[in-house]
């Protein structure tokens, strides 16, 4: 049986394949001055003028997606006698996922014998929408909603999603750094690598001196992590740095040529909680890779004093400490 596939902004997918895959969106919402805002169609983005306004100094705020707005785009489909598989940013980093839940569930009741099936990505942005196009090609093949979310739900561990954001103090900002970590970072040139564990949240699981290293670390796991890279379509996001991003291509066509790549400019909703400069992998590769290990805080650098004297280049290149699960606090539920 036929079912709609539904997912939310924050899956960042191109407005032409939503409409070519025929995968319904439901919008975060954000907010500039006061004024509410939603991006339901990425051609019509302007991310450059977006990120530069936060450069700028321009303030972002979010809101979880009301329990209104799932009511209406669920109902649209279980009202006329579809089934429905949403695809939802992680549970971990929102807590849109179990409003839709609640929802989900109360329409279930309301429509006895459709079915609702709601998916926890552990992800955002491609960590998300790739499980939305799985979804769709599922459903393409003439399988069920109830057959195909439990593919989804087992294939979730294997989505590995490898970022790095330019600027520490956004990362403060959302709750996810402390201001000692944040300050001593920024003067250091630390960029940290950061990943979904196994319940969505994000970790910091190494660092970097510099920001071409840690696009290159980016690269080295994706070369030891993927798997089957040779057949796979893997994803790139960033929030207002294409020549990083083609940097990162070129290193990833070095070894397990992925099979294409999409790459998008991060969406206003996650690009404002990660900042300008983000660039972030996805692709399927070791589940192991979501397990945290014992933390260490970011701060926790040997000699800084030493450190500081080296020459910014030899620092770049030569030090580079790399600390498994630094675990990042959990941020306001504000997506």
């Amino acid at each position: 049986m036929s079912f709609k596939v539904l997912t939310d902004t924050s899956a960042n997918l191109p407005t032409p394949v939503l409409k070519q895959r025929d995968i319904g969106v439901i919008g975060f919402c954000y907010y500039i001055d006061g004024v509410e805002y939603s991006c339901l169609d990425t051609e019509k983005f302007d991310s450059k003028a977006f990120y530069d306004a936060i450069r700028g100094g321009t303030k972002v705020s979010t809101s979880l997606i009301s329990p209104e707005k799932y009511r209406r785009a669920f109902e649209e489909c279980v009202s006329s006698g579809e089934d429905v598989v949403y695809v939802g940013m992680s549970s971990g980093i929102s807590g849109s996922f179990s409003v839709a839940v609640s929802v989900a569930g109360e329409l279930m009741e309301q429509y006895p014998g459709r079915r609702i099936e709601t998916v926890d990505t552990l992800g955002a942005s491609l960590g998300e929408g790739f499980f939305a196009l799985m979804a769709a090609d599922a459903r393409d093949a003439g399988k069920d909603a109830p057959e195909t979310a439990e593919e989804l739900r087992r294939r979730v561990p294997e989505m590995c999603q490898v970022f790095t954001v330019d600027d520490l103090m956004h990362l403060r900002n959302t709750g996810r750094l402390s201001n000692a970590a944040a300050w001593v970072g920024t003067v250091l040139n630390i960029k940290p690598l950061l990943k979904g564990n196994t319940e969505g949240k994000i970790v910091s699981f190494a660092k970097a001196l510099g920001r071409r290293r840690s696009v290159d670390m980016i690269a080295d796991r994706y070369e030891k992590l993927v798997k089957g890279g040779e057949s796979q379509v893997i994803g790139i996001a960033h929030a207002d740095c294409p020549a990083d991003a083609e940097y990162l291509i070129k290193l990833l066509n070095k070894k397990h040529t992925p099979k294409d790549i999409m790459l998008v400019d991060y969406e206003p909703v996650t690009g404002s909680h990660v900042g300008p400069g983000a660039l972030a992998l996805f692709f399927m590769g070791d589940a192991d890779f979501r397990k945290d290990k014992p933390a260490i805080s970011l701060p926790n650098l040997p000699n800084i004093p030493n450190i500081l004297k080296r020459d910014r280049d030899q620092t770049r290149t030569d030090i580079q400490e790399e600390a498994e699960g630094a675990a990042c606090p959990e941020a306001a539920d504000s997506i």
